[in-house]
């Protein structure tokens, strides 16, 4: 008989018999609790979005860093504990001036993204560099390379992919929604940007301001925005926002108005194909039909013919 949950999640390297380590799991759902991230590629770079989670007005929102910069083509987005995201963020920038020191050359964003997994994978082994228990962190990796842009996604487990658009934290489920809805290859560095923003408006369901929002671009190098470029995508945003809602109302109109049509002509053939019938007629008596008298009928004839 298998002992309880509990017995397998105390060990941050043992199987369950069912083959599940429980304290990667526990990490993956703690991401679910952080701040929401979007990620979303163009043809001409990588858009990254985040929420800053500003607790207190005493905090100085400037120093609330999701966005980070691993190398001057690699950018990464994170959701989770962000002292952990941190010590990540510290071991890729190290390997990517060792390569760029030893070759001559930038890294790839996928070697990085192995170095970074590689790391992650090193919980529970007691070296200097290892944790103790998993990274609390997932991140969302962002480059442009000789292969162009690309987004890669890596989970607390070690687990990375190479995607389109993606997103992480609290509201993942309903971006990624809105992301696969709304996702096309041929997006601008702009569309995109307005996507990026307008999902993690719908999701977050708040008011959108440089303050509680980072974005960041690579396309082909690192930029992150400036409150003043924040905000112009903000307005960008608001007044598409509004446009469409002035474009499905007018779109509304239209066709209510021609429903109305329709059913005006219904009405006009149906009043011209029935009879008209005069209240008059309705009232005239019917026409009596005469009855033949059983009594004057000729009774002589049947009894000289005996057949009849």
């Amino acid at each position: 008989m298998f002992l309880t949950r509990t017995v397998y999640d105390r060990s941050v390297n043992t199987f369950s018999p069912e083959g599940r380590l429980f304290q990667a799991e526990y990490a993956i759902e703690a991401i679910k609790l952080g701040s929401t991230a979007i990620g979303l590629k163009s043809k001409e770079g990588v858009v990254l979005a985040v929420e800053k989670r500003i607790t207190s007005p005493l905090l100085e929102p400037s120093r609330v860093e999701k966005i980070m910069e691993i190398d001057e083509h690699i950018g990464c987005a994170m959701s989770g504990l962000i002292a952990d995201a941190r010590t990540l963020v510290e071991h890729a920038r190290v390997e990517t001036q060792n390569h760029r020191f030893s070759y001559g050359e930038p890294m790839t964003v996928e070697s990085t993204t192995q170095a970074l997994c590689d790391l992650a994978l090193r919980f529970g082994e007691g070296e200097e560099e290892s944790m103790s228990r998993p990274f609390g962190v997932s991140l969302l990796i962002a480059g442009h390379d000789e292969n162009g842009p690309s987004l890669f996604y890596m989970d607390p487990s070690g687990t990375f992919w190479q995607c389109n658009g993606n997103a992480i934290g609290s509201g993942s489920e309903g971006a990624d929604s809105s992301l696969q809805e709304q996702y096309n290859k041929e997006l601008t560095l702009k569309e995109a940007e307005t996507i990026a923003l307008s999902i993690w408006r719908q999701v977050m369901e708040e008011k959108v301001t440089p303050i509680n929002v980072d974005i960041a671009m690579v396309a082909p190098t690192y930029h992150l925005y400036t409150p003043t470029e924040v905000e112009a995508v903000v307005t960008m945003v608001k007044n598409k926002t509004i446009t469409s809602f002035f474009k499905r109302t007018n779109e509304e109109q239209q066709v209510e108005g021609i429903d109305d049509e329709i059913q005006e002509s219904k009405r006009q053939k149906g009043s011209t194909s029935e009879p008209v019938i005069s209240p008059v007629a309705c009232n005239e008596q019917p026409s009596e039909i005469p009855h033949a008298n059983i009594n004057e009928v000729d009774v002589s004839s049947l009894e000289r013919d005996p057949a009849k």
